[in-house]
């Protein structure tokens, strides 16, 4: 299991590279390709019994846990955030033998509103909060004001910014003006890490979907994540594996390593194994750690808590035994 204080950000940000025209129009999917790739993750590898136990521990600690709603208040945050602090039951975590190591999910991700509530609710602890800024989930805000809120997003102690891209320069093939969009969003994140989202269900083709990758990264993302949650069509495999490599092909021209976050209508532990196999099998070990993977969720800390007491008593547990709260 990683260390107490595994979302600690310890490895070099990404700096972003200068624009490169020819890389971004260079790039080319083979749809089909893609389809049968994404169609065997998961069936070639299987986890089992304690390592499928640890293999969801770690997932624990990569999670986001995150509530997006209308109805938020500081109530729903706080009890978000005591779920954040104590993810698992101690007796089953003393029962897996892993009681003393502090599990903690990755980050608490609430709307910019809401930090506050969530900063105090973590008193006392090494979770970040993760703000939603520049206009979520739509994007369709002023320019200014979507910068302006980030800003206030970390003036108020956001460690994270999960940022949503302008889905038109995409769609329009307006790669320089998507560029310059994503490098002041990261100039107004300062210290703070950024995720950008790139709403991969509303940009039409898997190959925007890699040219955008690949635009955000060149300006500074430190992760870039599917989807809002808010689409209609969220995370995907066959888009998991094109931003997946993505990513890899950034860091073998430019050495630096960017993270991913998969979010949308991951809800069950079964789900995140696969997400997991996918980090493992097209980017390495270095992406099951959660400062270079993430899961965008709430509903799924609530599985995997259900699996981990099937493995230790035989039997599913009913919800209530394991509530958000």
């Amino acid at each position: 299991m990683p260390p107490t204080d595994s979302h600690a950000f310890t490895r070099p940000r990404n700096p972003g590279v200068p624009f490169d025209l020819g890389w971004i129009k260079g790039m080319r999917i083979n749809l089909s390709a893609a389809e049968r790739r994404a169609a065997t993750i998961g069936t070639r590898r299987s986890v089992k019994k304690d390592w499928q136990a640890a293999w969801l521990l770690r997932a624990i600690t990569c999670i986001d846990l995150t509530t997006l709603a209308g109805d938020d208040t500081p109530g729903n945050v706080a009890r978000l955030c005591a779920k954040a602090r104590q993810p698992v039951r101690q007796d089953m975590l003393d029962a897996l033998g892993v009681g003393d190591l502090g599990i903690q999910v990755g980050a608490v991700c609430v709307y910019h509103s809401r930090v506050c509530d969530a900063l105090e609710a973590l008193k006392g602890t090494n979770i970040p909060v993760a703000a939603v800024s520049t206009g979520f989930p739509a994007g369709q805000s002023p320019l200014k004001t979507r910068v302006a809120e980030i800003a206030e997003s970390v003036a108020l102690g956001a460690k994270e910014i999960d940022i949503v891209i302008s889905r038109e320069h995409v769609l329009r093939g307006n790669w320089l003006a998507l560029y310059n969009e994503v490098q002041l969003f990261r100039e107004a994140c300062g210290d703070a890490h950024m995720k950008t989202i790139l709403a991969t269900g509303e940009l039409g083709t898997l190959r925007n979907v890699a040219q955008a990758s690949l635009v955000c990264m060149m300006a500074g993302a430190d992760f870039i994540k599917t989807s809002t949650g808010k689409e209609t069509v969220n995370a995907t495999l066959e888009v998991g594996l094109i931003m997946a490599r993505m990513i890899r092909e950034y860091q073998t021209r430019t050495g630096y390593p960017v993270g991913f976050k998969p979010a949308g209508g991951i809800r069950s532990a079964k789900q995140a194994l696969t997400w997991q196999i996918l980090m493992k099998e097209e980017l390495g070990d270095d992406w099951l750690f959660p400062d270079l993977f993430r899961f965008g969720a709430s509903a799924l800390l609530t599985d995997i808590e259900r699996q981990l007491s099937h493995h230790l008593t035989g039997r599913y547990a009913a919800d209530h035994h394991m509530p958000m709260a």
